[in-house]
């Protein structure tokens, strides 16, 4: 039951019962409502977690989060570029550095296989952004392999060069008289007329006409293997191992200026021309053997004659003339 209420009326001298308005029942019945619908909503987002605003830290977090997502799309830039770097470095490899030192290039399945075997990413799974991480994460890895296999292909690149630089250096490549001392290239390789016999021989290699005492080089890096007079006919003569199945051998010789067991560099003064042994006049007889085999000498002038020197030694070794020796 409701409370009566009076208020005093002055002019009557007497208290008056106060009437209530008309829809003040229903106002204050609507803000009841009201009123208890907005704590029953902030009841419920407070029970569920729901924030309508945002904390300080909330707003933090999601920078953080929008930044890690910046930093991930800059990775994998960056992944991309180096793996382009990558797959040339691979292409240049397989097919010129690998190409010109007559090695075999290395496939793609060994140089992109993957990781089998157990699931090498499960400490990763279980994020939000789990996927992401495990992708990149496979990206580096495969990456971090290749490189692996190139630093060991190019290893073998660099051990393979300085073999080449080696046998380059080997090679019998230079005329073994300067072509200033040469009083004229005598005799070639080929069918020639014996000086003695007047028969004709196979001459096994070049004569090379020059005064008494004309210096003699190394014509490619090796060890001396003979420096005597013991070989029939070739009086004081030096051979040369250079290696890779090259000897050279220097004949007819007045003296010597190295001994059996040197190394000698290309270029390098061994000994001097002279008349010993079966010689008609003063030369130097000059062979290269590749694999116990002789061969033409005139193939071997590249380091020291231009085009027009050897043209025109070419023209003499192919005359059937006679020999020195």
């Amino acid at each position: 039951m409701s409370k009566v209420k009076y208020y005093y009326d002055p002019e009557t001298l007497s208290y008056r019962q106060v009437e209530p308005k008309k829809g003040s029942k229903v106002r204050r019945t609507f803000f009841f409502v009201l009123g208890t619908a907005l704590f029953a909503a902030l009841f419920v987002f407070l029970l569920l977690g729901v924030s309508v605003i945002n904390t300080p830290k909330e707003i933090t977090l999601e920078r953080e989060l929008e930044q890690s997502q910046l930093q991930y799309e800059i990775l994998n830039k960056k992944l991309a570029h180096m793996e382009d770097v990558l797959d040339n470095i691979q292409d240049r490899d397989n097919n010129l550095y690998r190409i010109y030192f007559e090695a075999n290039p290395i496939s793609d399945e060994q140089r992109k296989a993957g990781f089998g075997g157990i699931n090498r990413y499960r400490g990763l799974e279980g994020y939000d952004n789990s996927q992401m991480i495990i992708n990149a994460t496979k990206r580096i890895e495969v990456l971090q392999k290749q490189l692996v296999v190139q630093s060991k292909s190019l290893d073998e690149i660099q051990k393979l060069a300085n073999e080449k630089e080696k046998l380059l250096a080997a090679i019998p490549a230079i005329q073994p008289v300067n072509n200033e001392d040469l009083t004229r290239m005598a005799s070639g390789y080929g069918w020639r007329s014996d000086p003695f016999t007047k028969a004709r021989k196979f001459h096994y290699g070049m004569d090379f006409t020059a005064p008494m005492g004309t210096p003699v080089y190394a014509s490619g890096d090796g060890v001396v293997t003979r420096a005597d007079n013991g070989a029939a006919g070739y009086g004081k003569h030096i051979r040369i191992d250079h290696g890779y199945g090259y000897v050279s051998l220097y004949a007819h010789l007045s003296k010597y200026n190295v001994r059996k067991g040197k190394k000698v560099k290309r270029g390098d003064l061994i000994g001097f021309v002279g008349s010993t042994g079966r010689s008609q006049a003063p030369h130097l007889h000059y062979e290269v053997f590749k694999d116990n085999e002789r061969i033409n000498p005139i193939n071997f002038y590249y380091g020291s004659l231009t085009a027009e020197e050897f043209e025109a030694m070419l023209q003499v070794a192919s005359q059937e003339n006679q020999s020195l020796d």
